[in-house]
């Protein structure tokens, strides 16, 4: 097959620290690319990946940085995809929404559901789908488009299993630290379970207010703050856990980062929002719950959990492989039911 992947602009494939879906979209193309297929990347410049590149062009604000990011993705009509799997945004798909190339669109977040419907009306008729990274997300697609579940992954040999960790190995929070994510939740539960934490991420520049207030005063021995981490300190950090917390306050799409701990072997403990239900298995590879009592007492019962188990359940569904070879079945799926269409 010829594929075309999409980026956002934003942030290089692979990314150096913060990027979780360039992470996906570089296992993504390499994993084509070894099964054979022509792939083509569309991304940042400073993308790295043994597939071609075509590259956006210097960043701009406003509508003419958008106008051009659709331009770019516009030079694809020369390459002749078979298929274009974006993980940009639905509008740079504009180009193309009235050929017959089929037209992949994979929602990693939140999607707006009125351009989903205007876009659904305003492309060929059998040639837009939609994945989301989650049932939470591809459920509220399908009503109004053919929408698939294929989750998120991570390289699994960037994280080597622990099978073991020390009696008093800490908590770990690791995300962007701000209100949402719940930061000062995974402070409030180490303190009342008496667990040390160790707090990783980026702080946004809209929400240094909050650290200053809900994060920097409860820094100290038992819970630190180090700041971002890239992959080899990440695995370092995840697999040297004795859980991870993930006590969000929103609807969380997916969470690369609990595929990542789980293939440390680290259970996860988050609230029951978004996709948390659908990562987590119940007493399997960690705890779902709801109010923060819950999650204290599940930190006392988190050593129960057969970390061989929380890796395996990794490997099984959230590996490379598994994802690359659910899209390449994806595919095939789609490009057969096109054909089916025509022919009839």
């Amino acid at each position: 097959m010829r594929i075309a992947v999409t980026s956002d602009p934003f942030i290089p494939v692979p990314p150096v620290n913060y990027g979780g879906i360039e992470r996906i979209i570089h296992f993504l193309i390499e994993g084509l690319a070894k099964r054979g297929h022509e792939v083509v990347l569309v991304a940042h410049a400073d993308s790295r990946s043994s597939v071609p590149l075509i590259p956006y062009p210097p960043l701009k604000s406003g509508l003419s940085g958008h106008l051009n990011h659709v331009l770019t993705i516009r030079k694809l009509k020369a390459w002749r995809p078979q298929v274009i799997h974006s993980f940009s945004r639905l509008a740079y798909l504009l180009p193309f929404l009235g050929s017959k190339v089929l037209k992949l669109m994979s929602y990693q977040r939140e999607p707006t559901l009125a351009q989903v419907k205007k876009a659904v009306r305003f492309s060929r008729r059998n040639t837009l789908s939609f994945t989301g990274c989650s049932n939470y997300i591809s459920n509220q697609i399908s009503p109004f488009a053919p929408a698939y579940t294929v989750y998120n992954g991570v390289d699994l040999s960037l994280y080597q299993f622990q099978p073991v960790v020390s009696e008093d190995a800490p908590l770990v929070f690791l995300g962007r630290i701000e209100p949402n994510k719940g930061t000062h939740l995974a402070i409030e539960a180490a303190q009342k379970a008496n667990r040390k934490l160790v707090i990783a991420g980026n702080i946004p520049a809209e929400h240094t207010t909050y650290f200053d207030a809900q994060v920097k005063p409860f820094l100290g021995e038992r819970i630190q703050y180090i700041g971002p981490v890239n992959d080899a300190q990440k695995n370092t950090l995840l697999g040297s856990a004795l859980a991870f917390l993930m006590p969000i306050e929103w609807n969380e799409p997916f969470g690369i980062v609990m595929a990542e701990a789980l293939a440390c072997g680290t259970p996860v403990i988050g609230f029951k929002r978004g996709s948390v239900a659908e990562v987590v298995r119940q007493g399997v590879n960690g705890f779902a719950c709801h109010t923060m009592e819950e999650m204290v007492t599940y930190i006392q019962k988190v050593a129960q959990i057969d970390r061989r188990i929380a890796r395996q359940d990794a490997e099984l569904r959230f590996s490379a492989d598994v994802i690359v070879e659910s899209y390449v079945q994806l595919y095939d799926q789609l490009i057969k039911q096109t054909h089916e269409m025509r022919v009839s």
